[in-house]
């Protein structure tokens, strides 16, 4: 009897047997294969001092992702501080700024609009105007997370691959490979999205930690975004 895998309707992608897709699902147990414990020390000092420390950090989820993509068996690299480690946090950085500015320009007009509108008040002007805000933050931060999931994978991907800054940028390339292979994208944006949600949530409620837990989730991210580089098929 011939076997019959699952295929995805809409992009003929067959969901077993299709390389990519399997690497996302590895994404969740990436960041403990190799000698893990050595990458995770310098990690987690660096999202504990995240004030200071983002840069490097942004950086190293920059590597992280090179190494997915050229051997993912090996697991997560170890930390090497160098100027290449401080230029790509330094890129990202600037891109992550670049595409959250227009939501943070709108936060203020959008929660004023609110406060005025009376959608959600309070006993007073203060909890009224904090009501407002939280309104404000939960509007945009849909938005801002989609635009984040459709750029960003694919954009750190091509970062990673070429070392150059404007595929950081380049927002219609992203969206061109998004409709290319959505299926792949899909489970890549669902796995970064889960691993945020264990990383912010259950690590705090399994008294881990919230700074293990955003590790993991960069881990996991990186990993995810990888599977996303398009390599030849005999690598695969």
């Amino acid at each position: 009897m011939t076997a019959i895998n699952p295929t995805n309707a809409c992009f003929e992608c067959n969901v077993l047997n299709n390389p990519r897709m399997k690497r996302v699902a590895e994404s969740f147990s990436w960041p403990f294969q190799g000698p893990w414990k050595a990458t995770w020390l310098p990690g987690l000092v660096a999202v504990l001092f995240l004030p200071i420390a983002f840069i490097p950090l942004l950086g190293y989820a920059i590597a992280a992702t090179r190494s997915a993509e050229v051997d993912a068996a090996s697991g997560p690299p170890r930390w090497v501080f160098s100027i290449r480690l401080l230029w790509d946090g330094a890129w990202t950085a600037l891109a992550i700024a670049l595409f959250t500015a227009p939501f943070a320009l709108a936060f203020n007009p959008l929660a004023d609009l609110l406060f005025g509108s009376h959608v959600w008040t309070g006993n007073d002007e203060a909890v009224s105007q904090l009501y407002a805000h939280v309104a404000a933050a939960f509007i945009l931060a849909l938005p801002w997370g989609l635009l984040f999931l459709l750029h960003m994978p694919h954009a750190t991907a091509r970062f990673a691959h070429t070392a150059r800054w404007d595929d950081l940028f380049d927002l219609a390339q992203s969206i061109r490979e998004v409709t290319r292979d959505f299926a792949t994208w899909n489970l890549a944006a669902a796995a970064i999205v889960t691993a945020w949600a264990v990383g912010l949530a259950c690590a705090g409620l399994l008294c881990v930690g919230i700074v293990p837990g955003v590790f993991y989730a960069i881990l996991v991210s990186a990993h995810a975004s990888a599977a996303l580089h398009k390599r030849p098929r005999s690598a695969q």
